[in-house]
């Protein structure tokens, strides 16, 4: 999923609404939903929380999937962010920890597994592309994968997030997010805000 950002005092415009809902669909039918929090804690520091919750039940594919992604940032970088997944196929989690002078970084989900270090600034993940459109970014820290989407923008406001095999599209109107095209090999998952 699973969303660096460089370039902290962007003036991209950030999204002042604290909590957004969303409605996760296959084939126009709503399988789940999704949760995504901006909590500012002080002046320096910001908790993003993600929580999704799906549940595809066709003749052939049945899929559960419940995962939370707890993100810790300050003075715009990563500090720690953790993943715990629920799924049919068993318990899954990711952690990515700042220790001084570099990150440690450990991926345990369903087909993927990465570890490695990172000595770069974290300063802008897939969380963040909830809240602030991804202009003039050419990538994004995936909290679930512990590695980084690339990304290209074909059209304005449209993005292409790319990791492996995997391929995400982020759709943004005015700088808000407006859809997210997940893409699966069976359906895409389409992931829209709930309008009240």
């Amino acid at each position: 999923m699973g969303l660096s950002w460089t370039g902290y005092g962007q003036t991209t415009p950030v999204d002042t609404a604290h909590t957004k809902q969303y409605a996760i669909e296959v084939a126009g039918i709503k399988v789940g939903t999704m949760t995504a929090n901006r909590q500012q804690r002080d002046k320096q520091s910001v908790v993003y929380t993600l929580i999704s919750d799906v549940k595809v039940n066709f003749l052939v594919y049945k899929v559960k999937i419940y995962y939370k992604v707890v993100s810790l940032v300050q003075q715009g970088k990563l500090i720690r962010s953790t993943v715990d997944a629920h799924t049919n196929q068993g318990n899954f989690s990711s952690q990515t920890e700042w220790k001084g002078d570099h990150y440690e970084i450990t991926a345990d989900q369903y087909k993927y597994t990465h570890k490695g270090t990172e000595t770069r600034r974290i300063e802008y993940t897939v969380s963040d592309m909830f809240f602030t459109e991804p202009t003039n970014r050419n990538r994004a820290y995936s909290e679930y994968f512990g590695d980084y989407f690339t990304l290209t923008s074909p059209v304005k406001g449209t993005y292409q997030a790319r990791l492996n095999d995997r391929e995400d599209e982020y759709h943004y109107e005015n700088g808000q997010l407006v859809k997210i095209i997940k893409k699966n090999p069976l359906k895409n998952f389409i992931i829209r805000p709930i309008r009240k």
